[in-house]
């Protein structure tokens, strides 16, 4: 077996491998099976750790769309009790991962936050950046969110929605509905919208398997106010993407969404990624539901000129 094959068979059994990682969103988001590959680290009959990678074109490493994280994934089974020598024993395993990386010019990996050292990095010439998400460690009483950590203006907004508004959630709306709200969201600031065909594959193939939910606040005029698009997995659900009607901001129906989103996945998932922003709208927005600001390494080596740029849009 390749190491492709038994990687996707490990999937199969650990559930603690974040969804990114995994290779059903590798396949949607790197365009194919043959456009991402992944090393292994093994001890005796097991693995001990994985670092999948996306390699666009030769010579670069980088980070596929709508996917906030991968690296280096350690397998909790063989985690040691001891901390330095555990500490010890995941740099080894990080040298050994650096040295058997393909030959490229330019690397980019955002590290899952749980991956707190980077120094093996740091010696092999590697520089790093620290960037910032917005987690809810635990969703499991969603009636205690409510009351203890989203911040009034949260509440208000969403009570608002649902009774002066008369706005309604309903999940798994059509998906030409979400998406022509997204690339609206894009467009009236000026952009064009972030590889939508990868978006498209993901809502498909996440929905198909059960690991994915798109929510839409609808009024009484039957308009869209607002929607989210949320992956999920038995430890974690991810918010995706979501937008609003510039037109009907005011409503509130993109919080009023995002809220019944979390309430409905805390049934199956332990916790809840609102992904990001390093935005201070955004980050702000996130905040007053009571998540917490979360690091995470960015890590990185070469350059990336306008050439590597275009190689990288070409490849896509």
């Amino acid at each position: 077996m390749t190491e492709k094959e038994i990687y996707i068979a490990l999937c199969e059994r650990h559930a603690t491998i974040p969804i990114y990682s995994r290779p059903w969103w590798l396949d949607c988001v790197c365009g194919g099976s043959d456009r991402w590959d992944v090393m292994l680290v093994t001890e005796g009959d097991g693995i001990t750790a994985a670092m999948p990678y996306y390699m666009p074109c030769k010579g670069i490493i980088t980070m596929p769309p709508y996917t906030q994280t991968m690296g280096i994934w350690f397998n909790p089974e063989f985690a040691g009790a001891v901390y330095s020598k555990e500490l010890h024993r995941k740099q080894i395993i990080c040298d050994e991962l650096i040295g058997r990386l393909p030959a490229h010019d330019y690397f980019l990996q955002n590290f899952h936050y749980s991956f707190t050292d980077w120094l093996p990095f740091y010696w092999r010439g590697f520089r790093q950046t620290t960037r910032y998400t917005c987690i809810l460690p635990d969703i499991s009483d969603t009636d205690r969110l409510w009351s203890d950590y989203l911040y009034k203006i949260r509440r208000q907004g969403i009570l608002r929605a649902r009774k002066k508004y008369h706005l309604e959630v309903r999940k798994d709306i059509p998906a030409n509905h979400f998406m022509k709200l997204n690339e609206e969201t894009y467009r009236r600031q000026g952009l064009k919208p972030y590889c939508d065909d990868v978006l498209k594959r993901l809502i498909t193939t996440s929905v198909e398997r059960g690991q994915g939910s798109l929510y839409g606040a609808y009024d009484d005029r039957d308009r869209l106010n607002g929607a989210v698009f949320i992956a999920h997995q038995k430890s974690c659900a991810y918010c995706i993407a979501g937008g609003s009607d510039y037109g009907l901001r005011h409503s509130g129906g993109h919080v009023l969404a995002l809220w019944h989103a979390i309430c409905d996945v805390s049934q199956s998932s332990a916790s809840f990624n609102f992904c990001g922003s390093m935005m201070h709208g955004i980050a702000d927005f996130f905040r007053e539901f009571g998540a917490l600001q979360t690091p995470y390494f960015v890590i990185e080596r070469g350059k990336m000129d306008l050439l590597k740029r275009l190689r990288i849009k070409l490849s896509r």
